[in-house]
């Protein structure tokens, strides 16, 4: 089995309900729920969302301050046009602005933006990364 691989990410968020609204507005689906949790089934893994109360003492650390926006996740899109689109759709669903889509020094096009716990979202173009036709990232052979 490869280790190189994760296969479930939890969020940490302060009122489940907000975050589910939320990832519905992005027109994200709940592939199962449970009470305070709920998980969206991605290409070969999960993201959960989980109170972040109960996601300190699952850890084994109740009543740690579980802090937000130290890492980034990101979604890449096949053309800016689609970056530009899912900026948009975030914004409108609630999402703090923190950087417009532009072009990059790295020869791409990306955006960031917060969701409502303060969870950053980068969404890019990157002309280097074809993506599969399902939106899979498979890097290239080098």
């Amino acid at each position: 089995m490869p280790v190189q691989r994760v296969t479930l990410i939890t969020l940490g968020v302060e009122d489940l309900g907000r975050a589910r609204a939320f990832y519905a507005a992005l027109g994200w689906q709940p592939a199962e729920e449970q009470e305070g949790v709920s998980f969206y089934q991605m290409d070969g893994l999960l993201l959960g969302l989980f109170g972040r109360e109960a996601l300190a003492k699952d850890q084994g650390r109740p009543g740690a301050p579980l802090g937000t926006g130290a890492m980034t996740l990101a979604q890449n899109f096949h053309d800016r046009t689609g970056v530009d689109a899912a900026y948009a759709q975030a914004l409108a669903a609630g999402a703090e602005a923190l950087k417009a889509p532009e072009e990059v020094f790295w020869g791409g096009y990306s955006g960031y933006y917060a969701d409502p716990d303060g969870h950053v979202w980068e969404l890019a173009h990157n002309p280097f990364w074809p993506l599969g036709e399902t939106g899979r990232l498979d890097l290239p052979e080098t």
